[in-house]
């Protein structure tokens, strides 16, 4: 794979698809860093590109968009949200940026609040006759937010940002019960210290899982975009 960054422009060659990692700066709780789902995005897409070279399809990783849409940890300080329309517009912009030199985008995204604004963008995109398409970061119930799968990620992932000594539950009602009251008034209005869930008892072997749980779900989706779009 090739990662664009640290690459100069004779060595991007003719690739198959580029995948663009999307996270957010927003509080994961007292004891995650503000970068987690950056992170995470960035995880997955490189475990993706390993398993797409792997099936003869060239990859070039972008660098990540740390900036998503996150209005609703704004009470929170540190948390930075560029909100949703915004980031349709970046989405739209950077994806047709792209296709002026690789045929297929894909955007893998590590913060669930991206997720309406990517599914817009996507839909305009294609209506425009771009190839692009996008694949989240997650595994069906889990804690919704800074809790014990997000936690064992980044003890998996980035252990030295993690202090484990200030980890403590926060609300564990189902997500679909809180949103309404999230969505008027924010996180800080339904989980005081800002986790979603419980991250006591995660573990760094937990979070290794994960990623390989989170690219085996993804991987045959994008494979099949790939193919579809040949």
């Amino acid at each position: 794979m090739v990662y664009l960054a640290t690459s100069r422009w004779p060595e991007i060659g003719s690739p198959d698809v580029v995948l663009i990692p999307l996270g957010s700066t927003e509080q994961h709780g007292p004891h995650l860093p503000f970068d987690t789902d950056t992170v995470i995005a960035c995880a997955v897409a490189d475990a993706l590109a390993i398993e797409l070279e792997a099936s003869s399809c060239s990859v070039v990783v972008s660098p990540a968009l740390p900036l998503g849409a996150s209005g609703e940890h704004q009470d929170f300080p540190g948390t930075l949200s560029m909100g949703h329309e915004a980031l349709r517009h970046v989405v739209i912009e950077l994806a047709r940026s792209a296709q002026s030199w690789v045929p297929r985008v894909v955007f893998v995204n590590g913060h669930g609040g991206n997720a309406p604004v990517l599914a817009e963008a996507i839909d305009q995109l294609v209506a425009e006759g771009h190839n692009a398409f996008w694949v989240p970061c997650g595994i069906p119930g889990q804690d919704a937010h800074a809790g014990r799968e997000e936690t064992s990620l980044m003890l998996h992932l980035a252990p030295e940002t993690v202090d484990m000594s200030l980890a403590s539950p926060g609300t564990t009602q189902p997500l679909a019960e809180l949103l309404p009251l999230m969505i008027e008034a924010g996180v800080r209005k339904v989980s005081p210290n800002g986790v979603l869930g419980d991250p006591t008892g995660a573990t760094s072997e937990e979070g290794h899982s994960l990623v390989v749980q989170m690219t085996a779900r993804v991987l045959p989706k994008v494979l099949k975009f790939i193919q579809e779009s040949s």
